[in-house]
Formats: structure tokens, C-alpha cells, sequence
């Protein structure tokens, strides 16, 4: 967006779903020349981390949020400008707020007749703490204190918690998600939900003698060669979806054997060609997860999730990889869609572009979401056994361990047991015993595995 000579760099909408995002850090400094397309600043979101490109050529000149603020989708974040900066920008974090304390002040002094009004009374406060509803009703008449976004609502709606409860640190009080996290996880035991939600005549009464919140949490105390760091957006998000979904879904996990000898003949034979014609790597997860792909479609509920008392089936799979980012800074499920129409080549194309993308930070959060079913790979590290958090609201998650060469017990051509060395892939398929009983998850496995062992030389 440009205004005259400048251009503005605003808080992009990540998603249908995002509202909100956290500046994590600037990739430039004021007074750095910047092209147009060139990464400028990454921003971070409950469900992705990613560089916001430059939306033109020039010099940055102003920084208006920090890093570490989280502000709402079309936010200014900086301006880039022409030419070089003459005299540095002044500090954006301590003008903002000076700006939005100097607004109310001078109104004040225009309306001198007017009685001064720092804080509603108390009949006023106790209907807004007790009707989120009427608040959420005027999310649009300006003040940003009324406006909270789809996110914070879900996780209040979640908790019984009404957001006008909860102090905000966004501008003008809005409530951020990082606010209600930290109430909820503060265990607020003075306000109970029924006080929220009740709307007999005392109940007002009761709200309207707000008690204090309980102080923060003092930091940890740290020994000698202990160092601390705060969780960030992404690792905040991974944390509430994994206990959130071991606390919605029955988790049970099977697991079995594969003897790989077949898939690994043939992604010999395979893979040079691919990687000379078309630039692939071949890896043994896009056969795994081409198999799967053929597997759930005899095994319709694996690909299914719950909907309160409803079971919904899906005549599609939109299949996803979980990534681990670099250094352990979090995990990612892009997901490639209607994966049911790829051969063994497409899948592994689909699997490499997801992985780079997703390393890469050029992942949107529509590239993870939609999942039917997600297969995670920790066999890349060596690793050869799991139990895997489904990802909600899915019903299940296929682990992919190491192909280990073990001593295998076979059947010669005479009808006689014999060992041999065989490469072996132990799976697991983590389900929501819910939906999956123990006996269609044995099914689903013995399938998959039989389609592995036995893949030929069309299969592909």
C-alpha cells in the first residue's frame, strides 16, 4: 500500500481463520535499503511462522511495532520511503501508546462541562462483565477494548470465561491471546463461570466487585548454567492443540512390522532416474504414503473425525506431514491435498515442496489446514517405535520409523523355516478409540502392509 512517496508494510491476512499476528523479528533495520519482494519482516501466528515480503523498493524508514507485539491483521507495521533516512524514527513502542494516552486527555479539556468519566459505575460495569454477548455486539463501534478475535473467543468459549474479565494488553485493553492464555493458565479462582453466565439479579452484584487478579508469576529462579527464554506464538499454539486433543480424544496406539524388501528394490531402481529427470528425492515415506492413500479408502472411519455425535466420512484425503523446524523451534503439519489423485512421483514431489516450504517459512495457514489424516516420520532420526498425538479433529496418525536390517524369519521353497536379512519399517497408527476400535485399526495396518510387501512394478 503506498501513501504518497511511501509504502506502507501492514500485518498481512495469514488465513480466513487468522486475525492476529506477533512481530517476531525485522529481517531489516531503518535506514536499509529493501527491494521489492525481498523478506522484511517475520511474523508468527498461532498456526505458522513466516516472512512477510516487502510490497516495494526502497529504504526502511519507520518501524511502528516492535517485535514481540501481537497486532491485528492490517496493522501498520513500518513504512519504507524513497530515499535514505535522515534521522532515525522515533521509537514506535513509547509514541503509539503516548499518542493514544494524549486523544482521551485532549477530548477531556473540549468537553470541560462534562462530568469526567475514568471507569463506567458500577450498574454500567456489571452489565458488561455479565453480557459478553452485548460487548461482542459492539466489536465494531471503535474501541478496540470490544474487539476480540476468533481465536481469543474459541479459547474463552472453551473455558467458560467472559473476555471482558480479562485485562488486555493490546491497544487501547484489546484482549490478545496471549492475555487469555495467561489468565487461563493463572487459575483465576475468584470468578467462577456460573458468575459469567448467570443472569439472576445478585449475580450482577457479584461482578460488579471485581477482586484483584493474582499477581504474575514471578520468572523461575535459575541456577548456575541455566538460561531462560519466553515460549513463542507457534510453540504456545503446539502446546494447547497437544493437550488439547489428548483431553477431547480416547488415544490407543497398534503398531507392526513391514518387511520393506520389495519398496526398497525398487526405490533403488527408481530413485537415480528421478533425481535426474525431475529433480526428486525418492524417500520411503512417499511410498508409505502413497500406500496409505489406497489404504484408507477400505478403511473409511481412519479417515473420519467426530462431530459432537456425528461421525463425518471424507470421499477425499488431505494428508499431512508433520516437519520439524530447525534447532527444535516447533512443529509444523503442512498438508498436501486430495492426495488421492497423485502417483508415486507426484506424492514425492508434493512431499518435498511441503518440507522446503515449510523450513523455508513460506508456508500460509491455509497450507495447514483441511487435514483428514497425518502421517509423522521421526524414522528419519533412527528412531524405531512412537506413540503419536493425533491432530485434532482428526482420528488418526500413522507413525513412519527407520528401515532397520534384522534377521527375519522367511519360508525357503521347500515349505521350511529360514532366517534372513530383511529391512524392516515398524509402523504405528495412533487412533481416538472413540471412533477406531482395536480390531479396524488391525485392519487398516494388516492392509498397509500388505500393499508395501507386495508392491509392484506398476504401483507407481
Amino acid at each position: 500500500m503506498a501513501t504518497g512517496t511511501a509504502v506502507d508494510v501492514v500485518m498481512p491476512q495469514m488465513g480466513v481463520s487468522v486475525s492476529e499476528g506477533t512481530v517476531t523479528r525485522w529481517l531489516k533495520s531503518i535506514g536499509d535499503h529493501v527491494d521489492a519482494d525481498e523478506s522484511i519482516v517475520e511474523i508468527s501466528t498461532d498456526k505458522v511462522d513466516t516472512e512477510v515480503p516487502s510490497p516495494g523498493s526502497g529504504t526502511l524508514s519507520e518501524i511502528l511495532v516492535e517485535e514481540g507485539q501481537t497486532v491485528e491483521v492490517g496493522t501498520l507495521l513500518g513504512r519504507i520511503g524513497e530515499g535514505p533516512v535522515v534521522e532515525a524514527a522515533p521509537p514506535p513502542a513509547a509514541t503509539q501508546p503516548a499518542a493514544d494516552e494524549a486523544a482521551p486527555a485532549a477530548s477531556e479539556s473540549v468537553a470541560a462541562p462534562v462530568a469526567p468519566q475514568p471507569a463506567p459505575p458500577p450498574a454500567q460495569r456489571e452489565s458488561v462483565e455479565t453480557e459478553p454477548a452485548r460487548e461482542l455486539e459492539h466489536a465494531g463501534n471503535g474501541h478496540d477494548r470490544a474487539f476480540v478475535s476468533p481465536v481469543v473467543a474459541r479459547i474463552a468459549t472453551e473455558h467458560g470465561i467472559d473476555p471482558a474479565t480479562v485485562p488486555g494488553s493490546g491497544r487501547g485493553g484489546r484482549v490478545t491471546k496471549k492475555d487469555i492464555v495467561s489468565f487461563i493458565e493463572e487459575g483465576p479462582a475468584q470468578t467462577p463461570p456460573e458468575a459469567t453466565t448467570a443472569r439472576p439479579e445478585p449475580a450482577p452484584r457479584q461482578a460488579a466487585q471485581p477482586q484483584p487478579r493474582p499477581a504474575p508469576a514471578a520468572p523461575p529462579t535459575l541456577e548456575p548454567g541455566e538460561a531462560i527464554e519466553p515460549m513463542n506464538a507457534m510453540r504456545r499454539g503446539i502446546a494447547e492443540h497437544m493437550r488439547r486433543s489428548l483431553d477431547t480424544a480416547a488415544h490407543v496406539t497398534s503398531a507392526i512390522e513391514v518387511d520393506m524388501s520389495r519398496v526398497v528394490a525398487i526405490r533403488e531402481r527408481l530413485k537415480p532416474e528421478l533425481q535426474r529427470s525431475y529433480g526428486v528425492n525418492l524417500t520411503y515415506l512417499s511410498f508409505v504414503a502413497r500406500a496409505t492413500v489406497e489404504t484408507l479408502r477400505d478403511w473409511p472411519w481412519v479417515n473420519a473425525e467426530l462431530r459432537g455425535e456425528s461421525i463425518v466420512t471424507h470421499n477425499y484425503v488431505n494428508l499431512g506431514f508433520a516437519v520439524a523446524l530447525e534447532g527444535g523451534k516447533g512443529l509444523i503439519v503442512p498438508v498436501l491435498k486430495h492426495a488421492e489423485g497423485l502417483n508415486l512421483l507426484g506424492m514425492a514431489r508434493g512431499v518435498a515442496d511441503l518440507a522446503e516450504r515449510a523450513r523455508t517459512k513460506k508456508l500460509l495457514p491455509d497450507d495447514v489446514q483441511g487435514g483428514t489424516f497425518t502421517i509423522t516420520n521421526p524414522g528419519s532420526f533412527g528412531t524405531f517405535h512412537g506413540t503419536p498425538v493425533i491432530n485434532q479433529p482428526q482420528s488418526g496418525i500413522l507413525g513412519t520409523y527407520a528401515v532397520v536390517k534384522r534377521a527375519w524369519v522367511i519360508r525357503d521353497e521347500n515349505g521350511n523355516d529360514a532366517l534372513a536379512i530383511r529391512p524392516i519399517m515398524n509402523l504405528t497408527l495412533t487412533y481416538d478409540h472413540r471412533l477406531v476400535d482395536g480390531a479396524y485399526a488391525g485392519g487398516f495396518l494388516r492392509e498397509l502392509r500388505e500393499k508395501l510387501e507386495t508392491w509392484g512394478e506398476t504401483d507407481y
